[in-house]
């Protein structure tokens, strides 16, 4: 959540979709919990599933999604209804960065900042007879990351267990990166991609560009 009504995702977690598409968010540790739950609770009624852990909205994706590698424009917000969400959860929301805030400090500031990534998804690949699977998901967890690069539209976050990292997987993209810069946590860029197995780097969206403050200053006042 970006602010009272406004939650922050990535573009290609809400295009290609069906027109009848229904979007809904969860501010729930434990979703899949939930969700088991309400499946029992209302089977076969996936609506009333969906309204057992999840208040629903509206999305927006950005329009000129999907872009060139070097600025794909993968984000997008779901507004939602303020009321129906303080009225389910407590929450702060986060911090968007000032413009070219993570362009200032430069390799060498980045590489003494404290970076954490959050979401939902899935955790590193587990070797198996059959073959890579990933376990979990479903629960929002968080782990620390290192600095690795920053190019005009992306930071990249080394995932490498070895430097003590975590990571993001499947299913935590549109998720949280979070940077502290003089003192603050501030919601510096969103999961987007990575290595297949979840491994080495995660491959976050930056918010301070002009691109992607664009997109964000109708939905949200920016910093």
């Amino acid at each position: 959540m970006i602010d009272a009504d406004t939650f922050l995702t990535a573009a290609h977690c809400t295009s290609d979709w069906p027109d009848n598409v229904r979007f809904h968010v969860s501010l729930d540790q434990d979703v899949q919990f939930g969700l088991d739950a309400a499946a029992k609770k209302y089977p076969g009624d996936p609506a009333a599933q969906a309204a057992a852990v999840a208040v629903r909205g509206t999305a927006h994706t950005h329009p000129d999604y999907p872009g060139p590698a070097s600025d794909t424009h993968d984000i997008a917000v779901i507004q939602l209804p303020a009321a129906q969400m303080k009225a389910r959860w407590s929450f702060t929301p986060a911090t968007l960065p000032t413009a070219n805030q993570l362009g200032k400090p430069g390799p060498q500031g980045l590489n003494t900042t404290d970076w954490l990534v959050a979401g939902y998804g899935t955790q590193e690949a587990v070797n198996g007879p059959g073959g890579q699977t990933h376990p979990g998901g479903g629960v929002r967890m968080k782990a620390p990351v290192t600095f690795n690069a920053l190019n005009d539209s992306w930071a990249r976050l080394a995932m490498t267990a070895p430097q003590g990292n975590g990571g993001a997987c499947y299913g935590d993209s549109g998720g949280p990166n979070f940077a502290v810069i003089g003192g603050r946590s501030i919601l510096a860029a969103t999961t987007i991609t990575g290595d297949t197995p979840c491994y080495a780097t995660n491959v976050t969206y930056r918010l301070d560009t002009p691109g992607a403050r664009a997109f964000l200053s109708p939905f949200t006042k920016l910093p």
